[in-house]
């Protein structure tokens, strides 16, 4: 199961024109085929893995009830952008439904229908404030959320509650040892962590890692230091990459480097999950479904425990990771999309007992918040309850800006010898000339 390549990258820009050819071609076919040939009694939803395995069991009770099958065609992330772009840049769509990474929003707004009526007031009051906003572009609602999720803290558990660790600890640092909340007290246990426990003159333990092949970490820092316009103000277009807030984030981000492993430049997320479980790592910060699935072979299988992510100058914050459902003005069954859609929102706790088990809602997340084995629940619930958690820029360049300009900056400032703020001002006339 390929979850957003773990929430942090596309394929380069480059390849799209290719995939495209494809996805027109299975399009012209009719694979998976939606609104063109369909039932009537039938519609069929385009999804990534991640969103198959969420609306599955929605979908069975769906059929179950209503008589409606919910044909879920899953694509590769690549694949289904570029589906989706493809079709409906033609005019004609062989989907009723489409799960959308929020990063997509934007550039598909046009294209889909607005939701409006589904998003009453009790619905937003149950929804992260985050989620509310991005599911809104150009003053209109164009998708409602199925799942969410957000990095937290891991650490492990057998290292902290070691009796010899926390009397070293607390010598050294003059306050107990416990999970990190803050960035000073995330720094003192990386540094504290990071040592040769062989003897053999070779440090084999590292604090955390330092993940310089994706972003999104790094945005969820920029977010700590307290900046409420992450990269850009879409309002305004203004570039904010080079405020006081990012240079912040991006120094304490690369202060880290001394207890992480090396080669950071091309860490990513699989990486980061590689290290953690194979016991190299004392802590990372990593998005919250992956820890109901730890490896049965993981050196830390048993031994993981899960925080809140930690807070900067301006709090705890995180990114949301959420995927949304959308409407094509294209298909002709827009009302019983909408009805699905209305249907998927109001039995989302379906999703907690699935592979991915991650839900939208904040009562689902809530119910089981003090269940054995989803203490991540409560971790994700409160990073993304956070004021300071803020989604990313609602623009059509993100995807651009993130592949050309994000990523290969945050590849820099991991090297030694980095100038941070000459790179953030470089990354702001790189962004500028993007969204002109």
């Amino acid at each position: 199961m390929k979850l957003r390549n773990m929430r942090g990258t596309r394929a380069a820009l480059l390849g799209t024109a290719v995939l495209s050819v494809t996805a027109l071609a299975l399009s012209g076919c009719g694979v998976g085929g939606g609104t063109n040939g369909s039932s009537s009694d039938e519609l069929t939803v385009l999804v990534e893995g991640g969103g198959l395995a969420e609306l599955q069991p929605i979908a069975d009770l769906y059929k179950e009830e209503t008589g409606t099958t919910i044909k879920l065609v899953e694509l590769p992330y690549d694949g289904l952008y570029d589906r989706i772009q493809t079709e409906l840049g033609s005019g004609s769509v062989s989907f009723d439904i489409a799960a959308l990474d929020a990063i997509w929003l934007s550039a598909f707004a046009d294209g889909m229908v607005p939701l409006d009526d589904l998003f009453t007031e009790d619905v937003k009051s149950d929804l992260f404030p985050g989620l509310v906003s991005e599911a809104q572009v150009g003053g209109k609602y164009v998708g409602m959320p199925i799942f969410t999720n957000s990095e937290i803290l891991y650490y492990r558990t057998d290292l902290f509650n070691d009796e010899r660790n926390k009397t070293d600890f607390e010598t050294e640092f003059g306050y107990p040892l416990a999970p990190p909340t803050t960035w000073e007290q995330y720094t003192d246990v990386a540094k504290f962590f990071t040592r040769d426990t062989n003897g053999d003159g070779q440090i084999d333990l590292y604090g955390t890692d330092v993940k310089g092949a994706v972003e999104t970490e790094w945005l969820a820092t920029v977010s700590q230091a307290g900046e409420t316009q992450m990269v850009l103000d879409p309002a305004n277009g203004e570039v904010t990459i080079d405020s006081a807030e990012h240079l912040e984030a991006l120094d304490f981000y690369t202060s880290l480097l001394p207890y992480a492993p090396p080669g950071a430049s091309q860490l990513d997320w699989a990486g980061s999950q590689n290290l953690f479980y194979q016991g190299k790592l004392a802590m990372m910060r990593f998005w919250g479904h992956a820890y109901t699935q730890t490896p049965d072979d993981a050196v830390v299988k048993g031994d993981i425990g899960v925080a809140p992510m930690i807070a900067g100058p301006g709090g705890v914050a995180g990114v949301p990771g959420a995927w949304y459902l959308s409407v094509p003005k294209a298909t002709s069954k827009q009302q019983a999309a909408k009805d699905f859609i209305a249907f998927a929102y109001e039995n989302n706790e379906l999703s907690v007992d699935t592979s991915l088990g991650l839900v939208a809602r904040i009562s689902a997340f809530e119910s089981q918040a003090d269940v054995e084995g989803h203490e991540n629940y409560s971790a994700i619930l409160a990073t993304l309850n956070s004021p300071a958690t803020f989604a990313r820029p609602a623009t059509p360049e993100w995807q651009e800006i993130v592949n050309t300009v994000l990523t290969p900056m945050l590849q820099k400032a991991v090297e030694p010898g980095a100038d941070n703020a000459a790179l953030l001002k470089d990354a702001k006339m790189q962004i500028e000339a993007i969204i002109k």
